[in-house]
């Protein structure tokens, strides 16, 4: 019986590690997905499809648009019965229907490739919207909360390392293997990715779900809103969320489309963010075990701020090491603000009630989010007959100076203690 007793607990950890691992393992190919799919990847294939700034734009806002499906999504959690299953469906579609996009020049004629690609994406995009609410009430159950912070920095430092390789593979095969051929090349790795991130969905546990209190759903909804520090939290990070949006999605059409720096430069860059990005997760995770999450987000804000304010020094320095500079202050701000928001979500916020808070949280955040870079698209396209340091830098860094004041000015009155 002794002996019984003492291996108990073992037990229970070597299980605990076992979901950890999965949890880590299954971000491995998601992130190859998100970054030979996404960012400056995404945007040259929106080209290679015949894409204006516009149609970029609104790309880049959709994944943030349909956020406001989460807030449905958080009601009908309150029927489910298994929230793992929800998690695989939504998951399985958000992934192969998003891969799929790499067909359409092979099945559409060439005048609707780019309608079709926005219908696909649109519809990929609103799966992945309400599995996340999912995902994140399940990690959030699964990760033991005096961990949660170390634990979230370590993951994301060995996915951003796995993301940053690869992209600067896909860089490589994008600058040696002619266009088409190169996006189909990608589009292969994602489909196997695809495949083993569906698979290791199916591993993940399926903890009891605590559901809300609130027995009344226009209770239950409102209950985020009537939480005031948290409300202004969210509010202000909208509006920073929509003015950051009206640059940063767009970089990569400046740096390929305005600047005609090639695949392999603009694939260098985003490596260095990636770094930046996968180097902070363990720093912030670490400080996030420390520091509450308003007091983080005072230190990350300005960091992206000047990650937009650099673009002036395109005025009169080199373009290279103006350009690392930028990204490496987006990877560090990026990172700390991921981190620290996700963390925000699920540790700040009532256990019953964070599907709500979270779906909330992502739906009017997400919404500002969205019309940052259709504003974005519309002012390039606006600018294009304007002298070129407009487009180049001009919008960037005046930006940075408006996000600078909020950083400085505002931030510190709403992130303060309650």
């Amino acid at each position: 019986m002794a002996m019984l007793q003492l291996r108990h607990p073992r037990k229970k950890l070597s299980a605990n590690r076992k979901h950890l691992l999965v949890v880590t393992s299954e971000g491995i190919p998601a992130i190859v997905i998100y970054q030979l799919l996404g960012g400056p990847f995404l945007t040259g294939y929106l080209l290679y499809l015949g894409g204006s700034s516009q149609q970029v734009g609104l790309v880049m806002a959709i994944p943030t648009a349909v956020n406001v499906l989460q807030i449905a999504m958080a009601f009908l959690m309150q029927k489910l019965k298994n929230r793992h299953l929800a998690l695989v469906l939504g998951g399985t579609v958000h992934r192969l229907l998003w891969v799929a996009t790499g067909l359409i020049p092979f099945v559409f004629p060439c005048e609707w490739w780019i309608p079709v690609f926005i219908a696909m994406y649109s519809i990929a995009f609103a799966a992945n919207a309400v599995t996340t609410v999912v995902w994140s009430s399940l990690v959030g159950d699964i990760i033991p909360l005096k961990i949660r912070g170390r634990y979230l920095g370590i993951r994301n430092t060995i996915l951003w390392a796995a993301g940053s390789i690869m992209t600067f593979v896909g860089g490589l095969i994008l600058e040696s293997v002619p266009e088409g051929r190169g996006f189909a090349v990608l589009y292969l790795i994602c489909a196997v990715c695809a495949v083993l991130n569906i698979f290791l969905y199916g591993l993940y546990p399926n903890p009891p779900f605590e559901k809300s209190k609130l027995q009344n759903g226009w209770t239950m909804f409102a209950s985020p809103f009537r939480d005031r520090p948290f409300l202004k939290t969210m509010l202000f990070l909208s509006l920073w969320l929509f003015l950051q949006g009206i640059v940063v999605p767009l970089f990569s059409y400046v740096m390929l489309d305005v600047m005609k720096i090639g695949y392999r430069w603009v694939s260098v860059f985003t490596m260095v963010q990636t770094l930046a990005m996968m180097a902070s997760y363990y720093f912030w995770g670490n400080l996030n075990a420390k520091y509450s999450s308003r007091t983080l987000l005072l230190w990350v804000l300005p960091m992206l701020a000047l990650s937009c304010l650099l673009w002036a020094g395109l005025a009169v320095l080199p373009m290279i090491p103006v350009l690392l500079f930028v990204h490496i202050f987006l990877g560090i701000g990026t990172g700390g603000y991921n981190q620290i928001v996700f963390n925000f979500t699920i540790s700040d916020t009532p256990k019953s009630e964070r599907p709500m808070y979270i779906a909330v949280f992502s739906a009017l955040t997400g919404f500002a989010a969205f019309l940052g870079p259709l504003l974005g698209g519309m002012l390039y396209k606006t600018v294009a007959s304007m002298p070129a340091w407009i487009q180049i830098y001009g919008l960037s860094a005046s930006i940075g100076i408006l996000l600078t004041v909020l950083a400085f000015a505002m931030a510190p009155k709403i992130f303060k203690q309650s």
